[in-house]
């Protein structure tokens, strides 16, 4: 490959609604743009660490460091001929996963534009649960709901996705909000596809709480005890019928083994982001299919650059369920692509099928979110 031009935008992409967690209340999503250009091809990718240290500790600051003081340079200092070369060469560089998803996301759509094929034959082409499966058209889709005021403002909020098309529906919870955000949900819809997420808020000692959820008929608990976690969780796993999902503890294909080896979970979210990349994304894909351990793709709210890429690795056979990959109405009134990804009437998502991430673009609305720009040149 000859990438000779690399260029990094931290946009600003206000929220059509505030998005409440555990961690706390966005309005704006700020996330860092990245283009490789080099032989007349541009790639593009998204690197989704946030303003603050509270999903993870990268921050938009760490990763523009470690971009162009360490990752830019080793791009333009080597030859690389494929995007999982990018990530044995990053090795060096300890932890930063997010930084590294985000240069490592523009040399996939690169490399797949180079190939004339889609993210998603590249990526199915790499994965080994399945070498003979056919590529699915489309994808089934959930939604993420964060925390709402009231249970009844939240089954409102249930209300109104389901009727938009989603079918798998994911509700943000902390202590104090929980057990009855559930009930209240559950009451209203008892058959729909329904989890929770909890962002790392509890801790083992909170076991009652998921115990009163265990007849719930949750498709899982995200993510419950510390970020840092594995062994606590397979206590906690032990205690119930209700399948765990580990999030924030898992970094790499290496963290998923112990995790399922320890029965710390029977399910993992996948985000590309926070394991480095979808070079590794799809390692842990095979661990968990060789374990019968089923994987969903995780979102970061992503616009449609970092979605497109994630809709393309969500086809890979082991993703079971359905991701969170909403639309992109869900998140903003004018996403940076076209066409937009949509939902429909069965909540099901298109996947793109041209060369790279399938969609374009749109100069003058990316330009209209950039807060800041830097270009940096092969010497």
């Amino acid at each position: 490959m000859s990438i000779d031009r690399i260029e990094l935008r931290l946009v600003k992409m206000p929220l059509v609604a505030p998005f409440e967690t555990s961690f706390g209340v966005e309005v704006v999503e700020e996330h860092i743009i990245v283009r490789a250009d080099g032989d007349g091809i541009t790639g593009w990718g998204e690197c989704v660490a946030s303003e603050g240290p509270w999903y993870s500790y990268e921050t938009n600051r760490t990763a523009w460091h470690i971009l162009r003081d360490f990752l830019i340079p080793l791009t333009f200092e080597n030859e690389i001929h494929s995007a999982p070369e990018f990530s044995q060469l990053t090795a060096r560089v300890r932890g930063h996963n997010m930084a590294k998803a985000g240069l490592e996301s523009a040399l996939w759509d690169w490399f797949a534009k180079a190939q004339n094929k889609s993210l998603a034959q590249m990526f199915n082409a790499q994965q080994t649960a399945q070498p003979d499966f056919i590529l699915p058209e489309r994808i089934a889709v959930g939604v993420s709901i964060g925390l709402q005021a009231t249970p009844r403002a939240l089954v409102e909020q249930v209300r109104g996705y389901l009727a938009e098309g989603y079918t798998r529906i994911k509700i943000k919870i902390k202590p104090g909000h929980d057990v009855a955000l559930v009930r209240a949900v559950r009451a209203e819809f008892p058959n729909i596809r329904l989890q929770v997420d909890a962002n790392s808020a509890y801790r083992l000692s909170d076991a009652d709480i998921f115990r009163a959820m265990d007849d719930a008929n949750l498709l899982l608990i995200e993510q419950p005890l510390s970020n840092d976690d594995i062994f606590q969780h397979s206590k906690l796993q032990r205690e119930l019928k209700t399948a765990l999902c580990l999030d924030e503890s898992i970094h790499s294909a290496d963290d998923a083994e112990a995790a399922l080896e320890l029965g710390a979970c029977r399910i993992i979210n996948i985000k590309p982001g926070r394991v480095s990349g979808y070079a590794e994304s799809i390692k842990l894909h095979d661990v968990a299919a060789r374990r019968g351990a089923a994987v969903w793709c995780g979102g970061m709210l992503e616009s449609g650059i970092g979605r497109a890429a994630n809709v393309a690795v969500a086809t890979l056979p082991n993703f079971k369920l359905p991701g969170d990959l909403s639309a992109s109405r869900r998140y903003y009134k004018q996403d940076i692509v076209e066409p937009e990804f949509t939902v429909d009437a069965e909540g099901m998502m298109r996947v793109p099928t041209g060369p790279g991430i399938g969609v374009a673009v749109v100069r003058e609305n990316l330009d209209a979110v950039t807060a800041s720009l830097q270009v940096f040149r092969r010497n």
